[in-house]
């Protein structure tokens, strides 16, 4: 008997080691997992097309996919869209003014695009890391352009230099309202979704899908964005590297480059340590 049928693992600091990859043994632990009668599904702030590869390396191409910090779950054998909690035109029209009064770097995430206002070194270390080409926004303002192709926005981010985050945090705390929540996945983001999307709806929308109770879920993440998860879940668990506010509520396994969620798969959510 598996300890948790449902697994819920980010990405990007947890599952992945810091070049993007993912290693053999997290791939093999996910592999023994899901061939014992677990359901395995990542749950990231990445986009749908950035999203699929990580979905592709680990050999999984059915059940659901939980992306843009819990606003959208996709069927991965259809293409079905499960869930879907963007924002109204009104909410990204306001957000995106408020990020553009700034000379701030932008990215915005439709389902599967990623618009960015500008070309630089650290949208390249972006594209690298994650796979996809931002598409460059030039000649108008974002929020114009989300106008004019009624763009469905899922959510936006600031990408800065860490020594600006606490600014940033600061500006759109005062800037938006409580249509608007805003959490970090990096030291080098701010994002913004509407209010209530996040990592923990995103659990508790499977756990109702799939007839599942909380308390038999387990998730396992690295950033504040993965707070909510965590305190949805039944199982808690933080990488080595994780948040300080993570370790607070969970347990405490080794690092993303010391095949943490392997770890936490044999001993905890296979139940083999239990």
């Amino acid at each position: 008997m598996i300890g948790y049928d449902l697994f819920l693992c980010d990405y990007d600091g947890t599952l992945a080691r810091a070049d993007g990859t993912v290693s053999e043994k997290n791939r093999a632990a996910v592999a023994r997992y899901r061939a014992a009668g677990g359901r395995f599904v990542l749950c990231t702030g990445r986009g749908l097309s950035a999203a699929l590869p990580c979905c592709k390396a680990l050999g999984i191409s059915e059940g659901p996919l939980c992306i843009l910090q819990g606003a959208a779950v996709v069927e991965l054998s259809t293409g079905e869209l499960w869930k879907e909690n963007f924002f109204s035109r009104a909410e990204a029209d306001r957000l995106l003014r408020v990020m553009e009064a700034r000379d701030w770097h932008i990215h915005v995430y439709t389902l599967d695009r990623v618009l960015c206002n500008r070309r630089d070194q650290m949208l390249e270390e972006y594209e690298r890391v994650t796979g996809v080409r931002a598409e460059i926004v030039a000649g108008e303002r974002m929020f114009e352009k989300v106008a004019r192709e009624n763009l469905r926005v899922a959510k936006a981010l600031v990408m800065m230099d860490p020594s600006e985050h606490a600014s940033v945090r600061h500006i759109l705390e005062h800037s938006l309202g409580k249509e608007y929540y805003l959490t970090d996945s990096a030291p080098w983001f701010a994002e913004v979704l509407p209010a209530g999307q996040n990592k923990g709806a995103g659990l508790r929308f499977l756990s109702e899908k799939l007839h599942i109770p909380s308390e038999r879920i387990a998730a396992i993440g690295d950033q504040e964005n993965d707070l909510p998860m965590l305190e949805a879940a039944g199982g808690k668990f933080t990488v080595k590297n994780g948040a300080q506010l993570l370790k607070k509520i969970a347990i405490e396994v080794p690092s993303n480059e010391e095949d943490g969620v392997a770890y936490t798969i044999g001993k905890y959510v296979m139940g083999d340590g239990l």
